[in-house]
């Protein structure tokens, strides 16, 4: 930017000159504002881009390192320019979203922790609060797992054929995926050890008089 102010004094600086030297400068200024019309409609996009990035940086409406959803995409802030801000996807790619695509945009910003959202299916007959406690238990003995904010787990839903607990501890950005499957693979291991069924959906077909009547249990 400040070689562009430079260039642009520059030119201002021998124009006047030119004009100051007796030379008609009419024609040359015309010439010079129908080529920054030109330019300028050729470089709408990148201006409001770079209007956009310094909107961004000045604001702060993100930062880098945080964990972003917005215009249909996220992942984790690694850059932020002037054109573009780059996020860092689960799978390792890279999305660059342009930055007049970000502002007027609904931003969600999760900052450095995300809350993960598991939930396990116990039998009507399982004692709840036994199941409740163990699945507690594997928690407070995980170390991706914070301690603070504390963990949200309970009963949300009463199915067709479990009582869903749902599993809602937050971890660091870093530990998502990993406290994922340590967490699933806890459970399951736990669950066996103290013989609390995770039931799956059955159906039961009886037959009534040489025709088959189908039931859901």
């Amino acid at each position: 930017m400040v070689r562009l102010v430079r260039l642009f004094l520059f030119a201002f600086a021998l124009v006047i000159a030119a004009g100051t030297a007796g030379v008609d400068v009419t024609a040359l200024v015309a010439g010079i504002g129908v080529a920054g019309l030109g330019v300028g409609l050729a470089l709408q996009g990148v201006l409001g881009n770079v209007v956009a990035g310094l909107t961004i940086i000045f604001t702060k409406p993100f930062r880098v390192g945080e964990y972003v959803e917005l215009v249909g995409v996220h992942g984790q802030v690694t850059a932020i320019e002037l054109l573009s801000t780059t996020l860092l996807h689960a799978d390792c790619s890279h999305v660059v979203i342009p930055n007049r695509k970000i502002i007027g945009e609904i931003l969600h910003n999760y900052g450095t922790v995300r809350q993960l959202n598991l939930s396990v299916g116990v039998a009507y007959g399982t004692n709840i609060q036994q199941a409740v406690t163990v699945v507690r238990d594997i928690l407070n003995h995980n170390p991706r797992v914070l301690k603070d904010p504390d963990p949200v787990v309970g009963v949300t839903l009463l199915g067709d054929s479990s009582v869903t607990i749902a599993i809602k501890p937050w971890v660091s950005l870093a530990d998502y995926g990993l406290a994922v499957a340590e967490i699933n693979c806890a459970i399951l291991e736990q669950f066996h050890s103290n013989q609390i069924s995770i039931p799956f959906p059955q159906r039961e077909v009886r037959v009534i008089n040489g025709s088959a009547a189908t039931a859901v249990s």
